[in-house]
């Protein structure tokens, strides 16, 4: 059966709408009618059996049957602060970032993030990156679509982390501290967040307010990994060391 997202406060008194693209995959895409039913998710991973009751261009209304509790989550919430990119980078990273587990992407601006965008381009890269997740939730089975966080500056994501993260910044210029190193001092550890610079990487006084901050930089080593791979490794290690894969 195949599965679709609610949007948030979607449920009423034993029913619900779908709106949006996940309304228009149903009625126009699949050609789905009054009586097929569905799988539904919401937010929190509560998942739904329902049936469809009356649909129109732009919404389905169905009536939910069976209400199912959240399955074991992930075993690691991992947060992943990310330079905002050139181009359409973003998009792939948002794309392999939700395949590999991430429970949220924040954006943000750094003193050499390149591109310059106004608060109407920004709500829109938001929406497609919203979207972008949405899919690759569904194609990779995850019962959570990840959120997708407004745009911060630098300084912003460096606030308000508990002692129960672990707080990591990747630069290639950080020589003394390695991550398996840093790992292997920390396991295991239930929550992480990554910062991951832009094309010309962090500042060194960037890095040193982060430190401030309670995080610790550390290389992946010798090689220097482009921006929208780099976070992508790290998500696959931290998945393998102490989450899913593996």
């Amino acid at each position: 059966m195949r599965r679709f997202f609610l949007e948030k406060n979607s449920v009423k008194e034993g029913k619900a709408i779908i709106r949006g693209s996940e309304a228009k995959h149903i009625g126009k895409v699949l050609r789905l009618e009054v009586g097929d039913t569905l799988c539904l998710l919401d937010e929190n991973g509560w998942e739904y059996q329902a049936a469809i009751i009356s649909k129109s261009s732009k919404l389905v209304e169905v009536e939910l049957l069976k209400k199912s509790p959240p399955r074991n989550g992930p075993s690691i919430t991992v947060v992943l602060g990310q330079a905002l990119p050139k181009a359409k980078k973003m998009d792939f990273i948002v794309q392999k970032a939700t395949e590999l587990g991430v429970s949220t992407i924040i954006p943000f601006f750094s003193e050499r993030t390149i591109p310059s965008l106004d608060d109407e381009q920004l709500k829109k890269r938001r929406i497609r990156w919203k979207r972008i997740a949405l899919e690759a939730t569904k194609q990779c089975g995850r019962l959570v679509v990840p959120h997708i966080e407004e745009m911060l500056p630098f300084k912003e994501i460096l606030k308000e982390w508990s002692d129960n993260y672990l707080k990591i910044i990747l630069w290639e210029d950080e020589k003394n501290v390695k991550l398996k190193q840093v790992l292997s001092d920390n396991q295991p550890h239930q929550k992480v967040i990554i910062l991951i610079g832009p094309e010309g990487g962090f500042t060194a006084e960037e890095v040193d307010m982060a430190r401030q901050a309670g995080f610790k930089s550390v290389s992946l080593g010798k090689y220097i990994l482009r921006t929208e791979t780099v976070g992508l490794c790290l998500l696959n290690i931290l998945q393998y060391e102490w989450g899913e894969l593996g």
